[in-house]
């Protein structure tokens, strides 16, 4: 509860801001720890994922985040916040047969959520673009579909979201990162 009052407030002076200090001192820093925290959640199994491949359905959404990179450092923030919201929304899913422990998934749920919030607070909400949001949502609902429930929410389903969000969230820190 403390660390939520303590967010709040994070949030609000970093809101405040006209250039938004958050996203200049602790973005690069949550964006870190997800990594990390994603990399101690991979599926160590002796079974290799590799077998496994997305289908075209779900392949990743490389044009929408060219196209991302093209705007100015608030709609691709508005971007980047699109995107850590519909990956906090695709990991509230079942992950009872993931191969990673149940805090592991809450401790990157919370960071993904509390990262997301505050990229939000610091842009605030637009609906530009809603053609390309609506597609990167489009693109996650695949994503949950054709591999989460297609392979039963699965160990081996989990590996293979894990490693599209990875990429996922090592676009997003290039973009939040980037200077026009």
């Amino acid at each position: 509860m403390l660390n939520k009052i303590l967010l709040v407030c994070v949030l609000f002076t970093a809101g405040s801001s006209l250039t938004c200090k958050w996203m200049d001192k602790d973005f690069q820093i949550y964006s870190k720890a997800s990594l990390a925290l994603l990399k101690t959640m991979k599926n160590h199994s002796k079974k290799p994922t590799d077998e496994f491949e997305l289908d075209d359905a779900a392949a990743f959404p490389n044009e929408l985040y060219k196209h991302a990179s093209e705007e100015s450092r608030v709609e691709r923030l508005r971007f980047v916040a699109h995107v850590l919201g519909e990956i906090d929304a695709l990991f509230e899913q079942d992950q009872t047969h993931a191969s990673w422990s149940t805090s592991s998934a809450e401790d990157f749920l919370n960071i993904i959520s509390q990262q997301a919030d505050a990229v939000r607070s610091c842009v605030g909400k637009h609906k530009h673009h809603l053609k390309n949001q609506r597609k990167m949502s489009m693109y996650f609902k695949r994503l949950s579909r054709h591999v989460l429930e297609h392979m039963g929410h699965s160990a081996d389903a989990w590996e293979l979201v894990r490693k599209e969000i990875r990429l996922h969230l090592h676009r997003v820190h290039i973009l939040a990162q980037y200077h026009i």
